[in-house]
């Protein structure tokens, strides 16, 4: 079998996305729709990308401290200044609405949270930062980019990814290019893909349980 760098890194990514705007027009209860997709996704990182996943964390200090700090960073506007999110710059044509796609009835049920917080807990941070910081971030210094160790730097794919990173966070694209430029330069600062994994899965953990204790479902897009 030969062995696609390219689709290692960056195919769970498009899954993903395939998957989130089949999950937004299925006419599936919501249990069936988390559970597929984190079936799915597992499954595909399983057999995609199990060659190029590296897991070890060596910095566990910097990397849960990084973390926590971009959880506070992501909830401190709303917390600072209320109605920050509808400001026009955040919800509009473009970056949409910060509402979540869960709908009330599946809010009521345990099941359908907890998949969700798997999903976000274990498969985003798995994906986002293989197609980011390990895919895109060489990619774009060169299309060899498996002969580009991880973290080099480049002051062009650095701001390039962060950009993008942000983009992809529609209405928190503020906080979104703030945690991709924190990081981003812990890819530099470390060059361990693990280490981006876990402190991803932290801020993404410490999000969902703020969702589900205060009720901010929105951040749940």
């Amino acid at each position: 079998m030969i062995r696609s760098p390219f689709a290692a890194y960056a195919g769970p990514f498009f899954a993903f996305l395939g998957l989130l705007a089949l999950s937004r027009v299925a006419p599936l209860p919501a249990l069936a729709i988390q559970a597929g997709f984190v079936a799915i996704m597992v499954a595909i990182l399983a057999i995609v990308s199990r060659p190029v996943l590296d897991l070890r964390v060596g910095n566990w200090f910097g990397t849960v401290l990084l973390g926590f700090a971009v959880f506070v960073i992501w909830i401190a506007p709303d917390q600072l200044f209320p109605g920050y999110r509808h400001f026009w710059l955040f919800e509009n044509a473009l970056m949409g609405q910060a509402q979540t796609s869960l709908s009330a009835g599946a809010r009521e049920q345990d099941a359908v949270l907890w998949l969700r917080a798997i999903r976000a807990v274990a498969i985003v941070p798995v994906v986002e930062e293989l197609f980011w910081r390990g895919w895109l971030m060489r990619w774009l210094i060169s299309a060899d980019f498996e002969k580009v160790p991880l973290g080099t730097w480049s002051a062009s794919a650095f701001w390039i990814v962060a950009l993008l990173f942000a983009s992809e966070h529609g209405p928190y694209w503020d906080v979104g290019l703030a945690a991709g430029l924190l990081y981003n330069w812990w890819m530099v600062r470390t060059r361990s893909l693990g280490n981006l994994i876990a402190a991803h899965a932290i801020t993404n953990a410490c999000l969902c349980a703020y969702v589900v204790w205060t009720g901010k479902w929105e951040y749940w897009l």
